[in-house]
Protein backbone atom coordinates (compact mmCIF):
# COMPACT_ATOMS: atom_id res chain seq x y z
CA UNK A 1 0.00 0.00 0.00
CA UNK A 2 1.25 3.30 -1.15
CA UNK A 3 0.22 7.25 -0.36
CA UNK A 4 -1.38 8.59 -3.39
CA UNK A 5 -3.00 11.99 -4.27
CA UNK A 6 -5.79 13.11 -6.06
CA UNK A 7 -5.16 15.61 -9.05
CA UNK A 8 -7.34 17.76 -9.17
CA UNK A 9 -8.27 18.20 -5.83
CA UNK A 10 -4.81 17.18 -3.78
CA UNK A 11 -6.83 15.34 -1.46
CA UNK A 12 -4.83 11.79 -0.30
CA UNK A 13 -5.76 8.41 -0.36
CA UNK A 14 -5.00 4.79 -0.61
CA UNK A 15 -7.03 3.99 -3.95
CA UNK A 16 -6.47 4.28 -7.73
CA UNK A 17 -9.11 7.07 -7.76
CA UNK A 18 -10.46 9.96 -4.94
CA UNK A 19 -12.95 8.95 -3.23
CA UNK A 20 -13.72 12.56 -2.49
CA UNK A 21 -14.40 13.46 -6.45
CA UNK A 22 -13.75 10.45 -8.58
CA UNK A 23 -10.56 12.01 -9.97
CA UNK A 24 -7.87 9.99 -11.07
CA UNK A 25 -4.29 9.75 -8.36
CA UNK A 26 -0.57 9.63 -8.55
CA UNK A 27 2.16 8.41 -6.74
CA UNK A 28 3.15 11.19 -3.77
CA UNK A 29 7.20 10.32 -3.14
CA UNK A 30 9.38 10.99 -6.10
CA UNK A 31 11.29 8.08 -8.17
CA UNK A 32 14.49 6.18 -6.78
CA UNK A 33 18.02 8.00 -7.27
CA UNK A 34 20.10 5.63 -9.85
CA UNK A 35 23.41 6.85 -10.49
CA UNK A 36 22.41 4.47 -14.14
CA UNK A 37 19.52 7.30 -14.83
CA UNK A 38 19.26 6.80 -18.60
CA UNK A 39 15.97 9.87 -18.48
CA UNK A 40 17.93 12.08 -16.36
CA UNK A 41 19.21 14.39 -18.87
CA UNK A 42 16.02 14.52 -20.49
CA UNK A 43 14.56 15.49 -17.62
CA UNK A 44 17.05 17.91 -16.48
CA UNK A 45 16.84 19.80 -19.93
CA UNK A 46 12.64 19.40 -19.66
CA UNK A 47 13.27 21.65 -15.99
CA UNK A 48 15.05 23.57 -17.22
CA UNK A 49 13.24 24.73 -20.42
CA UNK A 50 10.08 25.16 -18.37
CA UNK A 51 12.13 27.59 -15.98
CA UNK A 52 13.14 29.81 -19.08
CA UNK A 53 9.33 30.06 -20.38
CA UNK A 54 8.48 31.47 -17.13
Amino acid sequence: MKMRRCRSCMEYTLRDVCPRCGGSTGVVYPPKFSPEDRYGEYRRRLKREVLLEK
